[in-house]
Parts: C-alpha cells; sequence; structure tokens
C-alpha cells in the first residue's frame, strides 16, 4: 500500500519546504492557530507558481465553532469559488448542526459549488456524535476524503476509530489521518489503522514532512 502524506502549511516559505520534504500534497490555509480559514487569492497564486505538487485549499470564515450562520455560509461558498478561480486543486470544508451532526443542506451547497473539485471534510468531523453515521453521510454527499483524529486529540489516540472508519470507507472515501502526525509515530498509527493518507504540520523546516515521507514510502 502507497501512502500518501499530506502537508498543512499556512506560507510560501512553509509550502516550498513541505515540498522539499517530499510532501505528495498540500493543504493550504491561513490562521493556524485557530484551526485553519479561508488563505488569500494572493498566497493561493504565490504557491502554485513555486510548488508543483497538489494543492487543496481551506474555505473556512473564521475560526471556532463549526455551526455556521447564513452570512457565514454563504461566505463560505464565495471563498470556493474564490479558491478555485486562483487555482486550488481541491477544497477543504466543514460544517455541523449545533447538536453536532454534518450540517448537510450547508455541505451540499459545498459540494456543488466546487463542482468537479475535489472535497475534503477538515476535523470537524471530529466532533460528531456517531462517526459511522456522519461518513455514510459524507459519502451520500459527493466528499471524497475526511481529515480525522478518530474523534480523539491525536490521531494514535484514535486509532481504533480510525481503523473501523477505514473499514467501512472502502474505496468509497478516503480516510486521512491527522492529528500530532509525526515520524516517531507514523509507522505505528499506518500498521495500527491501515490509513491511506497521513496529514501533518509542516513549518518552514522540511525535515518535519520528510521524516514522515520516510515511513511512509517504507510501507509502499
Amino acid at each position: 500500500m502507497t501512502v500518501l502524506v499530506e502537508g498543512c502549511v499556512e506560507s510560501l516559505a512553509d509550502a516550498q519546504a513541505a515540498a522539499r520534504g517530499g510532501a505528495d500534497r498540500l493543504e493550504l490555509c491561513a490562521d493556524l492557530a485557530v484551526g485553519g480559514t479561508t488563505p488569500s487569492a494572493e498566497l493561493i497564486r504565490a504557491v502554485k507558481a513555486r510548488v508543483f505538487i497538489p494543492v487543496f485549499v481551506m474555505a473556512r470564515p473564521r475560526g471556532g465553532s463549526f455551526v455556521y450562520n447564513a452570512a457565514e455560509i454563504d461566505q463560505s461558498r464565495r471563498d470556493i469559488e474564490n479558491v478555485i478561480d486562483a487555482g486550488a486543486d481541491g477544497v477543504v470544508v466543514g460544517a455541523l448542526t449545533p447538536s453536532n451532526d454534518i450540517d448537510v443542506p450547508t455541505l451540499q451547497g459545498f459540494v456543488a459549488r466546487a463542482g468537479q473539485v475535489p472535497v475534503t471534510f477538515h476535523r470537524a468531523f471530529d466532533q460528531v456524535r456517531d462517526p459511522a453515521r456522519a461518513l455514510e453521510t459524507l459519502i451520500d454527499a459527493g466528499v471524497q476524503r475526511v481529515l480525522t483524529a478518530g474523534g480523539q486529540g491525536t490521531a494514535l489516540e484514535g486509532s481504533a476509530t480510525l481503523k473501523l472508519l477505514v473499514d467501512q470507507a472502502g474505496d468509497r472515501i478516503v480516510i486521512m489521518a491527522g492529528g500530532k502526525v509525526r515520524g516517531n509515530n507514523a509507522r505505528e498509527l499506518i500498521e495500527r489503522t491501515g490509513v491511506p493518507e497521513l496529514h501533518a504540520r509542516c513549518e518552514s523546516n522540511a525535515s518535519q514532512i520528510a521524516e514522515i515521507v520516510d515511513v511512509a514510502r517504507s510501507q509502499s
């Protein structure tokens, strides 16, 4: 099994470091201190001009709760269109109801705005009440992958749930493990869960991703 590694970045320097480290794909955000928000079109274009791996872009109006009002949903829809116009190869979204279920109408609207561009549901998934049911909801909505720590603070802590999700998903949706993924735990995480993709923060030091990539390649 080939395990893909996605580097989570918030600047051009981060993106270039992740690419040097061997990342297969980027998730580009702003404000990672609050969990990520929509980056500027200028940053997206700069990254796309200098980094030659796929770039998936966060479309999120603010940090904090994943329950959005009408104005925030409208802003997210515009953001999806804008990041695609700026060159995004994929979009990263998420929305929940106050009872911590997937906000289906909002998600369907996001997927419709993305069109043929693949959609990732982000770690809002870790707050859902019923992960198995939520996964089926994402599949029905046309989402291609979900980023999750298995409902825990770290992916390793959530490895039991991740394994269940991988088995449930089959080839219908990709389960991407994220949450404190490091070079020193990536092998154990892969062996416990069978996840086909890993997601890890990358700052300007390429070795942050390179260590994980080395482990991922050794699993192929």
